[in-house]
């Protein structure tokens, strides 16, 4: 079924645009692929019946892409995207974050609690019999229709999974709802932290450097999984072993040159490729820019704590990386939108597309109102959508209430304890108290719409004064969720009203509002799924016999292209490649984000890079490829044409912040930490060399 509807790339599609579904690359890739250098077989790259390349690649954590590179289970991932787990494992008395670790052996290995990796075990097409599903329900209410597809998908899961207790089964949604895969995964619980680069190096740049080209960062981490005996999943145990994959990547020395086949297998979260004109200007405005303000605003309350205080350094590492990327993300897109006119070229293929459908009248009954329907629906969730981004971004980014919601839902004490102890860990009650004041504040500047003004204000206003900051500090001077302790012991006692605590109370009156604004956001939204199912269908139509990809949604994808620089603007030609040298130019002691570690200066100066320099004697950082990517990607491998790896994805390039809206081929780059580069970080850095010898390396 699904081949009949891949259809059409998208128009003024480009080879290197894509994010190609494995399953198919026989079918729609592999002569692409070969004809740009590629030495592998469809069947190497993806093979239910034997080892392939996607038996090395797997989800790491809960946003990323990992690739195991040894037969013991050792993992290479983003330093970026090991950082929540290195955070957790950080205390003032051992700061990984801040000066790194590395494991001399595997009993030093640590475990990472609530990480897991999860390989693909196979897809299976399940369109048919979903869209047939779906025609049965068709005419039942919403509850009703819900329900009965729920249990219908769970029903289709067991069939495929049968008695394997390790697989699980996921529909993953394709083409706006016009095809269908069940995914089936395995999902390893015993990750254990190998080693990392301190975050000189594997967040060198930091917040400066973030999407920006030229990039100098070391930003990987390793990670080692672990089995049982019969090398299933298991729970952390201390008999657990290391884990023997099906495949593991081998890696490449010999470098790559401007022009050479480069593919990345990996996760990549979520592109809109096909949005309307009026769904950009929602985005833009409604998305993009609320969270831009609101991320900006608690920023400078967190930084200037965290540059204070160690503790309070460790403790929101993880939060604030997390924060400023998408804040950053979101000014970079909005920019790119305006300098590519990329609402402007929507609408002229809305207007190619509502000609193609007024050509025919059988097109013009179906396809002909699509267009309108979706800009509509658009127009109307401006409104409801900035308020509904605001309260998301700062009423619901009022820290304290995280622990008040799970004392409704804990049954006692004991289990709230155990509910709330990460939250704890990481939560420092009066930067929480200075930062929601700036956070109300910013809501109250911004929302105007009375119908969207939670019930909140109405009590800061009755009484308090109108005075936010006496409304925010009577929340912390008198609820006991400042304290874990303080809290348990309250949720104990028969005396404690757990609705009249500030902070609890402080939760149910902008939740009502959220709702109220979530009602009007879904309303406008309502008539949105058909109408973007349909256009989706009519693109495919309208576009000819070529192969189309979907949209991303966090499943596998494979998107190839070249090692490529660029040139961003008029006189400026960026070359494809990083240097250490580059490292020691940016070095500033004055600025976290730019210190270098003495031990690297040492081999620097002494030019003590061993077999992983390059040909010329440099020792290479970074590089660029044209390859397709989006978030989800961080941490995937990066393989020449002969399917070995050079290096570890990273980061998109600033000028091209749209793309995961629209591609433009002159402008996209995928930025990579050389595998050379973390080699050499692991050898003659970090002192542990012995890693290189699980792993397969090719001179």
């Amino acid at each position: 079924m699904i081949l009949a509807l891949l259809m059409a790339l998208p128009i003024g599609a480009m080879a290197d645009e894509g994010m190609w579904l494995l399953q198919l690359l026989d079918k729609m890739n592999i002569k692409d692929m070969k004809a740009a250098g590629c030495k592998l077989t469809a069947k190497q790259i993806y093979d239910v019946n034997n080892s392939s390349l996607k038996d090395a690649i797997m989800i790491f954590g809960g946003g990323c892409t990992a690739e195991v590179v040894s037969a013991q289970g050792l993992v290479l991932t983003n330093h970026h995207c090991g950082y929540g787990s290195i955070q957790k494992l950080s205390s003032t008395e051992h700061d990984y974050l801040r000066d790194g670790y590395w494991a001399m052996n595997q009993s030093q290995e640590l475990p990472a609690p609530g990480l897991t990796v999860t390989f693909v075990d196979r897809f299976i097409d399940v369109t048919d019999e979903i869209l047939a599903a779906q025609e049965k329900v068709k005419n039942l209410g919403e509850n009703e229709k819900k329900k009965f597809l729920k249990n219908f998908q769970d029903s289709l899961g067991k069939v495929y999974i049968g008695d394997n207790k390790y697989l699980n089964a996921r529909l993953s949604e394709m083409y706006a709802g016009n095809a269908y895969y069940l995914v089936l995964t395995k999902t390893y619980k015993d990750v254990r932290f190998v080693g990392a680069p301190p975050s000189s190096i594997g967040k060198f740049g930091g917040e400066t450097d973030n999407w920006e080209w030229p990039r100098h960062t070391g930003d990987f981490s390793v990670f080692r999984i672990y089995a049982d005996k019969d090398n299933n999943p298991a729970e952390y145990s201390p008999d657990n072993v290391p884990y023997t994959p099906k495949k593991f990547l081998s890696i490449s020395l010999k470098g790559y040159k401007s022009g050479d086949f480069a593919m990345i297998i990996g996760f990549p979260g979520r592109t809109s490729r096909y949005l309307t004109s009026e769904q950009i200007v929602l985005r833009r405005d409604a998305d993009n820019t609320p969270t831009a303000i609101s991320r900006t605003a608690k920023e400078e309350v967190w930084r200037e704590a965290m540059r204070a205080d160690q503790k309070i350094n460790i403790q929101y590492a993880s939060k604030f990386a997390s924060s400023s990327n998408y804040r950053k993300n979101s000014i970079g897109m909005n920019e790119s939108f305006a300098k590519l006119n990329t609402v402007e070229k929507k609408r002229q293929m809305e207007q190619e597309f509502n000609e193609w459908a007024a050509q025919d009248p059988q097109r013009q009954a179906e396809y002909g109102d699509c267009v309108a329907k979706l800009n509509e629906s658009a127009k109307k969730s401006v409104k409801p959508s900035i308020a509904l981004t605001y309260i998301i971004e700062t009423l619901n980014n009022v820290e304290i209430i995280r622990a008040a919601s799970q004392a409704f839902r804990a049954k006692d004490a004991e289990a709230f304890k155990k509910a709330t102890a990460n939250f704890y860990k990481d939560y420092n009650s009066e930067l929480d108290r200075k930062t929601s004041k700036v956070l109300l504040k910013t809501f109250k500047e911004k929302v105007t719409e009375p119908r969207y003004i939670p019930v909140v204000y109405k009590d800061i206003d009755s009484l308090f004064g109108g005075d936010i900051d006496k409304y925010v500090d009577n929340i912390f001077d008198n609820s006991v969720f400042t304290n874990q302790e303080k809290a348990a012991a309250a949720l104990a006692s028969e005396n404690f009203d757990l609705k009249k605590d500030p902070a609890a109370r402080y939760l149910s009156t902008f939740s009502s509002s959220y709702m109220d604004v979530l009602d009007d956001y879904l309303g406008a939204q309502k008539d949105e799924g058909d109408a973007q199912k349909t256009f989706m269908r009519g693109l495919m139509l309208m576009n000819g016999n070529n192969p189309i990809y979907p949209d991303a949604n966090s499943t596998m994808r494979l998107t190839y292209g070249k090692v490529d620089g660029y040139s961003p603007r008029d006189a400026v030609d960026y070359k494809y490649y990083t240097t250490l040298e580059g490292v020691m130019q940016k070095e500033n002691p004055n600025d976290p984000e730019f210190i270098v570690p003495a031990k690297l200066k040492e081999l620097y100066l002494a030019k003590d890079y061993g077999r992983y320099a390059m040909k010329n004697g440099e020792m290479p950082t970074c590089f660029l490829t044209n390859n397709d990517i989006t978030g989800g990607n961080s941490g995937s491998d990066v393989l020449n044409a002969k399917g070995e790896l050079i290096g570890l994805a990273f980061d998109g390039n600033w000028e091209s912040l749209c793309s995961d809206i629209l591609f433009e081929p002159n402008l996209q780059r995928c930025i990579n930490v050389d595998i050379r580069y973390v080699l050499f970080i692991i050898d003659k850095f970090g002192g542990a060399g012995y890693l290189l010898d699980e792993m397969d390396i090719k001179e």
